[in-house]
């Protein structure tokens, strides 16, 4: 998404927005679960590289993987 910044993810995420993305050969969606913690859950995966099927985030550590995130989607949480 060309102009896709940080501040708009992040914005999209107090929303109420769920984050669909790839990152490292997995997709992920990601969901803000309360005040600077967010839910990252595994939706598919890349068997040469395992992760875990979720994992609570920091809103520092999102703003770190932001960068190299590809594909990104957002969807209204349900």
């Amino acid at each position: 998404m060309e102009g896709y910044t940080f501040e708009k993810m992040w914005l999209d995420l107090k929303n109420g927005y769920q984050i669909h993305y790839t990152y490292v050969g997995n997709r992920y969606v990601l969901f803000k679960t309360a005040e600077n913690c967010y839910t990252q859950k595994l939706l598919s995966t890349e068997h040469k590289n395992p992760q875990p099927r979720q994992l609570m985030l920091t809103l520092k550590r999102v703003k770190e993987m932001f960068p190299h995130m590809e594909d990104i989607e957002y969807k209204v949480g349900v």
